[in-house]
């Protein structure tokens, strides 16, 4: 897997600003099949940062329904990323 691929998109939420100011952790979505050296490996090389550590999460879709007919929404992986102190990502701190 490239490592272009791997992060899809960084989730800004309420509580990952939360997590930002207070812990250094950053929210990102990522491919479901990365594994947490791959996102480690990723976020060093795309930022330039440090990383301490990698938590994962598999996200389970949600039933939808839409009238009559039901639909799935799709699986998808979050990962949480704790960088080392001194660290930031300065896509984030515009937001």
């Amino acid at each position: 897997m490239q490592i272009e691929n791997v992060i899809s998109r960084p989730l800004i939420t309420e509580k990952g600003t939360q997590l930002r100011e207070a812990g250094n952790q950053y929210i990102f979505e990522v491919d479901r099949r990365a594994t947490k050296n791959q996102v480690k490996e990723a976020v060093q090389k795309l930022f330039k940062v440090q990383v301490n550590q990698v938590r994962t999460l598999n996200i389970r879709g949600k039933l939808k329904r839409v009238g009559k007919s039901i639909g799935k929404r799709s699986n998808w992986k979050k990962a949480y990323i704790t960088l080392k102190p001194g660290s930031t990502i300065e896509f984030f701190e515009g937001v």
